[in-house]
């Protein structure tokens, strides 16, 4: 998907969402400027701000090709911001582009080990306040973290599609027969989210267990590689 893709896909969506809160009764500031934030958030520029009585949201609609372009620290610091102020909180809204979309031909632009353990640190912060966002936001990093494991054990890879991966590299014994299965769980309800269906699986734990899997094939990865 083209960067104008991504921003036409999270425009699309942010106009949905500024309807539908005003449908509920809502304000909608749509990209405000400094005078339009609170002291609090002048350093920050959200994609939309709604206001109903003492209840006020800072939305954010980002894809995860935008998410690579922010500052590392930018949504853990506003979240931070937002928790300190009674009646304001922080909406994270993932767009997630068609499965149909071509895989790329090559990897080598797919995330390396130190920016995966960045990412994860994001992820952390994103299941704070919303747990949709944070699997779809963590299961992005699953599958680059299975992509750099084939790369370093030289394994040749036929597709990239996720299921392939998980399912390639546990005949591998890359990956454990209950990592797998957790993984599979994991997927359908990331593939439910993505496709704008509601969930009923998904739980702090289900985010905090993938973040806890991803992080240990990284520590196997790096104990491979000093053993090589």
């Amino acid at each position: 998907m083209t960067t104008t893709q991504t921003m036409t896909l999270e425009r699309e969506r942010l106009l949905k969402l500024a309807e539908e809160y005003r449908n509920q009764g809502y304000t909608v500031t749509l990209h405000p400027n400094s005078e339009d934030l609170p002291n609090f958030l002048k350093n920050y520029r959200p994609d939309m701000i709604v206001q109903r009585g003492d209840e006020a949201v800072v939305v954010e609609v980002k894809s995860h090709t935008s998410l690579t372009f922010l500052p590392s620290q930018y949504l853990s610091s506003i979240a931070k911001a937002i928790e300190q102020h009674q009646g304001w909180r922080l909406d994270l809204v993932m767009t997630s582009s068609d499965e149909s979309t071509p895989y790329p031909s090559k990897s080598e632009g797919s995330l390396q080990k130190q920016e995966i353990e960045l990412r994860l640190q994001i992820a952390k912060q994103i299941a704070n306040y919303n747990l949709e966002s944070a699997i779809l936001y963590s299961w992005s990093l699953v599958e680059a973290t299975l992509r750099l494991i084939a790369e370093k054990e030289e394994l040749s890879l036929k597709k990239f599609d996720p299921l392939y991966l998980v399912k390639y590299l546990t005949s591998e014994g890359i990956i454990s027969r209950s990592d797998y299965q957790f993984l599979l769980n994991a997927l359908s309800s990331r593939n439910t989210i993505a496709h704008g269906f509601k969930t009923t699986q998904l739980t702090p734990n289900t985010v905090a267990e993938l973040i806890e899997i991803i992080e240990k094939l990284l520590e196997d990865l790096n104990s491979s590689s000093e053993a090589s």
